[in-house]
């Protein structure tokens, strides 16, 4: 059975299906913040979207991150390193692209176990 979660129009915030959890991008909800406000806050909607599934970040399976300016790495890799767990850094990728909301500097894509 697939559980979604949060299911809008166009997408659901998050799908679980056979011991998956399946996050959609996750944005900050301030646009106005830097590359590390923006992160953290992307980060605690991650957080709170695996809660729910019953899982958290030391089970991340892989996670993709979409950069408007790769200029931003180095600021999102300081709360990147702070938030992921110990020993458990996932599979992951960093690309520029642009984002859909032009003020978003960040957004991330994880799959987790649940």
């Amino acid at each position: 059975m697939i559980q979604r979660f949060d299911v809008g129009p166009r997408l659901s915030e998050m799908a679980v299906y056979n011991g998956v959890a399946y996050l959609a991008g996750q944005v900050p909800d301030s646009e106005d913040l830097d590359i590390a406000g923006q992160t953290r806050e992307t980060l605690a909607s991650i957080d709170a979207l695996l809660a729910r599934a019953g899982t958290d970040k030391s089970r991340i399976l892989m996670a993709q991150i979409f950069l408007a300016d790769m200029a931003d790495f180095a600021g999102m890799n300081e709360v990147w390193d702070a938030w992921v767990a110990e020993g458990q850094a996932p599979p992951r990728a960093t690309v520029q692209a642009p984002l859909a909301n032009p003020k978003f500097r960040v957004e991330i894509v994880v799959t987790a176990a649940v």
